[in-house]
């Protein structure tokens, strides 16, 4: 699956509810808005928990290779029931009394079972056992057992109801053009909720064929994985039987969608979405085509299916799904409207759908062989998400994008003493809905990134390809990705440091990320580098050790371009490099930043560093100077650097133009504002942002140009964000002006700047402007549109204009279901004023809220919402604000036993931040300012004494 994230699920239904007041702002910053594998979690769905002694595994004694599946529906009605037969043909690996196979909120069941290749052979009544826990449904007969080697269909008719939480078979809505409810029914599978559509072997390495029929109103249309069949009827739609596949890949859509079609690289492609929106299609249509054709050009492995179809669906939690031949979407990540949409929608479909399709190899073609190899499917499409829209659109320089994504966000959220590993062993539904998160989705993609570049993309790219070919229709585990890539590096001559196992398997096998902590011999011009594991706490030590690809750049030859490694460390501490570097020369490790570590330099080389930015900015690549930044951040926050390191390198921003190091800075800034805003010296923070940002504001402006590099709309945005927030007079202005002439004479705000103009607009607005904005929300039919709305209502700073707007998450009018727990974020997230308009309307209304929840499952609102207000707490006011409503809610059924841990641990390490952080960063700011204006005193009285003497 995918991500909003993505393959990721950052401003939506689950919330990461642990993560610290330092990597919520990372994640939220973020130019793909959504994590991925935010969007796929089924955590969106709730399950419930299981007891910790039983096996959740299926017994292997039988396995299925063919269903057939018929299921009939009323759905144009709105009618919820569904009534279906299943029949399963199965082989026995081994005698048995029992057949079991999963089913999850089915009823009614009748069941009968024929032997094969037996002689007038009768059907047999069974009966049945349901266990609910573990989801068993188990069949049977007195006296009737099942001999090894033979062959059965089971035949299970059945009825169930189409859900309303987003998953399994389920019913979705939208209101057309005249205003008329429209119906559909979908489906959402992964990871357990095949079981709720049909009784099936509900586990990724079962695969079987499937063929499928579904009977409705004539007026809708059946859409699934494969062609129509020629033998359907009107109102009766039966598909042509798939190829050898995992049950949660399985999708159907009845519905009155309308669609664009064209055909690239001989495969026919569709895209679906509800009347009125076939004007939108387009782009989707013209991506997917494009990606396909790059991805089988990349593996060297066609399409296995004989077509693929993408649809949009009104209500999708999962964001984006990877069904073989029919991947669906929510509207937002797949309708491309010309007019109105952004630079940043465009993007995010066109690597939302690659994500997706690159599932049809690592995923799809070759399944996981359990869900505690999430990565091995999730991973590549996190890399391909990137790596195929970069070789569809490679002027996009999209591999910035993510660095500042899913790359940092993997290096915040795996710097814990508790790390978990990629490969993690899971065996519950909810402890698989677990592994959605950046382990499997971010670090994974980073992690074979890394292996791309260290091994060069030659043996990399072959290596996918043995993998690819050789597991093709099976399910397959880590170590058949390392044997093909050795395989490769045997078929291309390339000597490999190490066994392919040893050195991958150091990073999935084992939790955390490295530090290089590299020192230089200025006398020898050698340097050493010890690799250490990296946490937020410097003081934390731990024997881990990895194979470490390594290589680097200097000032006498400073080319970033060759990323293949040079030297490594193999499983050991440390290495020391004899390199001749002259002593006045910079050194930077990890080119482009490809490697998945952190590196912390020596003074002298960091101020070396400095000086080089300080000059000539462009010599060092833009994801290095990005990563300087962020990595110079960590270390000064946790004591591994002085803070002055940091603020001193970032002086060189006036000089910068490109978006990864300003994406980085905004991180930076973001972080920093958020503990400092209150503070008495504030106005010196402001004044040094100032320095930083005006110049290339000013470059940049605040108007949308044809003919921009597809990055500048990204780097403008963070521009116009950094500058009013350090009240550059010039940018409050500009954004105010714009949003007032919308409300005054209707003049458009330019798509790419909308997210910007309407949140710092709003921060000053008066109630007439504010009132103009929400109503534009609750009028909007794009989803797209409506997010951003949400967004940027949360940025007004009037009390009573935020208290109208937080109050709409509970009223019946206006807000979707799935939008409603969306509000309170971008409120308290945004400053004090919001912080206590949240806390309040909790406080008052604490009840109803959590019962937002009662329709999607899931984490409950009431509670992520508290602990991630915790994590924006830095002061007593807001922390005695905050306790009094948890000692409101903390007895209730809406939240665990664990909400007061869990707000303490964030609001205790704010303090802690604080403690530690603020008095050296308002020193050296107000030095800085201090020096500044010093400077310009002087430099005016230079000016004045040589007028006075060309005057005299």
């Amino acid at each position: 699956m995918s991500r909003v994230q993505i393959g990721g699920m950052s401003v939506f239904l689950v919330l990461l509810l642990a993560i610290s007041a330092t990597q919520a702002a990372v994640v939220r910053q973020y130019p793909i808005l959504d994590s991925l594998q935010h969007l796929e979690n089924p955590m969106q769905r709730s399950v419930v928990p299981f007891a910790d002694e039983d096996n959740y595994r299926l017994p292997n004694d039988t396995i299925p290779s063919h269903y057939a599946v018929s299921l009939s529906t009323n759905v144009h009605t709105g009618d919820t029931v569904f009534n279906g037969t299943v029949a399963i043909t199965l082989s026995v690996l081994s005698t048995t009394t029992k057949i079991v196979v999963h089913a999850r909120q089915l009823e009614n069941f009748t069941a009968s079972i024929i032997q094969q290749g037996v002689t007038e052979a009768v059907a047999q009544e069974l009966t049945y056992e349901y266990e609910a826990e573990r989801e068993f449904l188990t069949f049977s007969k007195t006296g009737l057992t099942f001999p090894e080697d033979t062959t059965w269909i089971l035949t299970i008719n059945y009825q169930g109801h189409l859900r309303t939480d987003n998953g399994g078979f389920y019913l979705s809505t939208y209101t057309d053009e005249e205003g008329n409810t429209k119906y559909l029914a979908t489906t959402q599978f992964e990871s357990t909720d095949a079981r709720h559509a049909f009784p099936c072997y509900d586990e990724p390495s079962k695969r079987a064929e499937f063929t499928i029929t579904i009977k409705h109103d004539p007026s809708y249309n059946a859409i699934s994985n494969m062609p129509v069949d020629t033998s359907s009827t009107s109102g009766v739609t039966v598909f042509q039987k798939t190829v050898n596949m995992p049950s949660y890949l399985v999708a159907f859509i009845v519905s009155e969608f309308v669609f664009s079609e064209g055909e690239l690289n001989g495969l026919p492609q569709r895209v679906f979405s509800r009347k009125g929106t076939e004007h939108e299609q387009e782009w989707a249509l013209t991506t997917g085509m494009l990606v396909e054709k790059r991805l089988s050009g990349y593996f060297d492995v066609p399409f296995a299916l004989p077509k693929l179809d993408q649809a949009g669906i009104p209500d999708f939690a999962a964001g984006a799904m990877e069904n073989w031949g029919l991947a669906t979407y929510r509207e937002e990540y797949l309708l491309y409207n010309t007019e109105n949409s952004t630079t940043s929608t465009q993007t995010n479909i066109a690597t939302i759908e690659a994500h997706e399709d690159a599932h049809m190899w690592f995923g799809d073609l070759v399944a996981i062989e359990w869900w505690s190899f999430l990565w091995l499917k999730e991973g590549f499409a996190t890399l391909f998400e990137n790596l195929a829209v970069d070789l569809a659109y490679p002027e996009w320089d999209i591999f910035q994008t993510f660095h500042a994504g899913s790359y940092q966000s993997a290096l915040v959220n795996d710097a814990s003493a508790n790390a978990r590993p990629m490969s993690h062993f899971v065996q519950k539904p909810s402890e698989i809905a677990l592994l959605y998160d950046s382990v499997s989705y971010a670090k994974a993609g980073s992690v074979l990134d890394m292996w791309r570049h260290a091994l060069t993309n030659t043996v990399f790219q072959r290596g996918l390809h043995n993998y690819l070919v050789d597991n093709q229709f099976t399910a397959a585990n880590p170590s058949k990705l390392f044997e093909g890539i050795a395989k490769a590096a045997v078929e291309e001559n390339y000597e490999v440091k190490a066994t392919v196992a040893d050195m991958m398997g150091s990073w999935t096998n084992q939790g955390g990320v490295p530090l290089l902590t590299v020192t230089r011999n200025y006398e020898s011009g050698s340097f050493t580098v010890k690799q250490s594991v990296y946490t937020n706490d410097k003081d934390y030590t731990n024997d881990k050790l990895w194979y470490v690809p390594i290589n680097y750049a200097e000032s006498q030859n400073p080319d970033f371009r060759d990323t293949e490694a040079t030297h490594y460390l193999l499983n050991q501490s440390e290495i020391t490099i004899n390199s001749g570097l002259d002593q006045t020369s910079w050194l930077i490790l990890n080119k482009k930043s490809t490697g998945y570590y952190r590196v912390l330099y020596d003074t002298q080389n960091y101020q070396l560093i400095t000086s080089a930015l300080t000059t000539r900015p462009h010599k060092i690549d833009p994801r290095n100077r990005a990563q300087l930044i962020n990595d110079l951040y960590r270390f000064a926050t946790s004591g591994r650097v002085p803070h002055a390191t940091l603020l001193e390198l970032l002086t060189y921003l006036p000089q910068e133009n490109q978006y990864s190091p300003w994406s980085a800075t905004n991180t930076v800034i973001t972080l920093l504002n958020r503990y400092l805003s209150g503070d008495a010296d504030y106005d010196n923070f402001q004044f040094y942002v100032r320095e930083l940002v005006s110049l290339q504001f000013d470059k940049f402006g605040v108007n949308d140009n044809k003919g921009d590099h597809h990055l500048v709309p990204y780097t403008r945005n963070v521009l116009i964000n950094l500058a009013c927030l350090a009240g550059l007079e010039n940018c409050l202005t500009e954004t105010t002006a714009k949003l007032t002439a919308l409300v005054e004479k209707g003049t458009k705000i330019e798509p790419n700047l909308q997210s910007q103009v309407y949140c710092n607009g709003l921060k000053q607005a008066d109630d007439k402007t504010f009132d103009f904005v929400f109503n534009k929300l609750l009028n909007s039919t794009d989803q797209a549109e409506r997010r951003l709305l949400i967004s940027a209502l949360g940025c007004s700073q009037n009390t009573a204009q935020l208290e109208k707007f937080v109050s709409s998450s509970i009223e019946p009018e206006g807000l979707r279901d799935q939008e409603r727990i969306t509000v309170l974020s971008p409120v308290y997230s945004r400053g004090e004023v919001g912080l206590l308009v949240a806390i309040e309307f909790l406080q008052k209304n604490w009840e109803k809220y959590g019962q937002l929840n009662s329709g999607f499952g899931g984490v409950n609102p009431l509670y992520s919402d508290i602990v991630g207000i915790s994590a924006y707490t830095v002061n007593d006011k807001q922390k005695e604000a905050l306790q009094e409503l948890v000692d409101t809610v903390k007895s209730s059924e809406y939240v665990p036993s664990t909400l007061q841990a869990s707000v303490d641990s964030n609001v205790n390490a704010n303090y802690a931040w604080l403690a530690s952080n603020r008095d050296p960063l308002m020193t050296w700011v107000a030095g800085f300012r201090s020096g500044s204006s010093a400077l310009n005193a002087s430099i005016l009285a230079i000016l004045a004494c040589l007028l006075a003497a060309k005057l005299f």
